[in-house]
């Protein structure tokens, strides 16, 4: 089995992106700290998630390791640990740090929320989580132990139910380069199959499909457009991820696209939910997921002109990185005048957009 490699490293054509870096999200670094701290401002919460997470840990009473009275000091050991050990015995202990980091995350929030549980502010107010969230934090611990771990969005669900990238896992990379695992706290067993994921693979964001191994592993993606391997895959970026904390802003806006606390859209909220993707595509302008539902947000406002033109993006940038969602190809018939509404339930098909796994508790 051929290792998959952090940092692509190919020849690339001019006209690929530039390979960005993996997100450094380490637990006590400065970009976990960074995104803890913008969610607590804007929520007006004093402390720090740092704090708190560690508190959290004393009184889930789910340790790593023994003797340890700190989170950061159970990481810190972890990793010496880690870097001790060799081969099979090394990627064992990595597989058992993901699924400590699974039990405690579930044991420590016991709440999901897709309203509010994208912010660390309500993790740290409510108990609350989303896929988002819990898989930055996960990824962040494992880092801290000193692992190769990373985010990865999902497509394509353990049952094989698409979504319009509705979902996050976080991944664990094996120490050996055996493979990836999926480290998903939506699911009650740590180690999901998701069977369709979408991250940075050979020269731009792309769809694929995951070959799975009888012990979880994945160790090989496919593209999802035509079957092809690809040779070298990256977790997703910092400014994809951040790009993701202001989606999920906007699509849960009171009042927003989804109609969230109101039962309807308002049009304060549309703007709030504009404002919020507007802010995920400056992040990332390659954000598929931001640019089509900022077009159903034009669309709810009336701004039909300008919905189409969105639309038309947000297709452009599907088709670039390998498959178009169903509700995606619904919205395009309609920019491009071939129907008049949308199918499904829900404003323009969002029903379909937003659709959640069942198992995410």
């Amino acid at each position: 089995m051929r290792p998959l490699p952090l940092l692509l490293t190919l020849t690339l054509s001019t006209s690929a992106l530039a390979a960005p870096t993996p997100a450094t999200l380490t637990y006590g670094g400065e970009n976990f700290r960074a995104l803890a701290a913008e969610s607590y401002r804007m929520a007006g919460l004093s402390g720090d998630f740092e704090t708190w997470l560690n508190q959290a840990y004393i009184r889930a009473g789910v340790p790593l390791g023994k003797g340890e009275t700190s989170l950061t000091a159970a990481l810190d050991a972890r990793k010496a640990e880690l870097a001790a050990a060799k081969g099979t015995q090394r990627d064992q202990l990595a597989r058992d740090t993901a699924a400590w980091a699974h039990r405690f995350i579930k044991k420590a929030v016991p709440k999901f929320s897709l309203e509010r549980g994208f912010e660390f502010a309500s993790m740290a107010r409510t108990g609350e989580r989303q896929c988002l969230l819990q898989s930055v934090v996960i990824a962040g611990l494992l880092q801290r132990a000193g692992l190769n771990a990373g985010l990865e969005m999902v497509w394509k669900s353990q049952s094989g139910q698409e979504s319009n990238l509705g979902h996050v896992t976080s991944v664990l990379r094996l120490p050996s380069g055996a493979g990836d695992v999926q480290v998903d706290a939506s699911e009650p067993e740590p180690f999901a199959r998701h069977q369709g994921v979408l991250t940075w693979a050979d020269g731009s964001y792309r769809f694929l499909t995951p070959t799975f191994a009888g012990d979880g592993r994945m160790t090989a993606y496919k593209r999802a457009e035509d079957g092809g391997q690809v040779k070298t895959v990256a977790f997703l970026d910092l400014p994809y991820i951040r790009s993701q904390f202001n989606y999920y802003r906007g699509e849960r806006a009171v009042g927003g696209v989804l109609g969230t606390g109101k039962g309807r859209s308002t049009p304060d909220g549309l703007k709030l939910s504009e404002k919020f993707l507007q802010a995920a595509l400056q992040g990332n302008p390659s954000n598929a997921l931001a640019a089509s539902v900022l077009g159903t947000v034009l669309r709810k406002e009336g701004r039909d002109a300008e919905a189409r033109t969105q639309y038309l993006t947000a297709g452009r940038l599907y088709a670039a990185q390998g498959h178009t969602p169903v509700s995606m190809e619904a919205n395009l018939k309609w920019a491009r005048g071939q129907s008049a509404s949308l199918p499904g339930r829900g404003a323009f098909g969002l029903a379909a957009l937003v659709k959640q796994w069942s198992g995410q508790f």
